[in-house]
């Protein structure tokens, strides 16, 4: 059986949690988000505990991915979730002008990429941070910007998380051309 689908999921002072028909809706200082949960996943909230069920053990795949969801919405609009972005270059940078990021990345013209709603976006030395509730928004934004520019092998130039480790290639070794 699930492991992850075992431990329920606390929550904090200050979220509130509501669970109509078929919809998890959790709200809290950051935000609100909902949830769509399957008919086959059991969920109950009782003693600030919410915790989840299935009648069969043909669905326990759901059980975890449902727990895992639900914790990430309740850390979300609790504590938030950030990813930061460096852009390495000769060159390259990285500015906010009103609701849009402006990339410089060596490229005959720069790239504007409007923030979506519910993130935000703060500018510092080349390095980006984005903070939302929403781990999967935030996550599918960063992965967007990335691929802006992805690191290269060789100098390490483009886009790429913090904790990110760029693994490098050595360059050419010849001496000279042909005799």
């Amino acid at each position: 059986m699930s492991r992850i689908g075992k431990q329920p999921v606390q929550i904090p002072s200050g979220v509130e949690v509501k669970l109509e028909g078929g919809n998890l809706s959790v709200k809290g200082p950051l935000g609100q988000l909902t949830q769509t949960i399957r008919p086959e996943v059991n969920v109950s909230i009782e003693n600030n505990q919410i915790i989840f069920a299935v009648d069969s053990d043909e669905y326990r795949s759901y059980w975890g991915l449902t727990r895992a969801l639900v914790n990430g919405m309740v850390q979300g609009v609790s504590k938030g979730f950030t990813k930061v972005l460096e852009v390495i270059g000769v060159g390259y940078r990285v500015e906010l002008k009103k609701e849009y990021i402006v990339f410089f990345l060596g490229h005959s013209h720069e790239i504007w990429y409007e923030v979506p709603a519910g993130i935000t976006a703060a500018v510092k030395d080349n390095k980006l941070t984005l903070t939302s509730p929403n781990k999967q928004q935030l996550g599918q934004v960063s992965a967007v910007i990335r691929s802006l520019r992805k690191p290269e092998p060789y100098k390490g130039k483009g886009i790429k998380y913090s904790t990110e480790v760029v693994k490098r290639k050595a360059g050419k070794t010849g001496k000279g051309g042909k005799k």
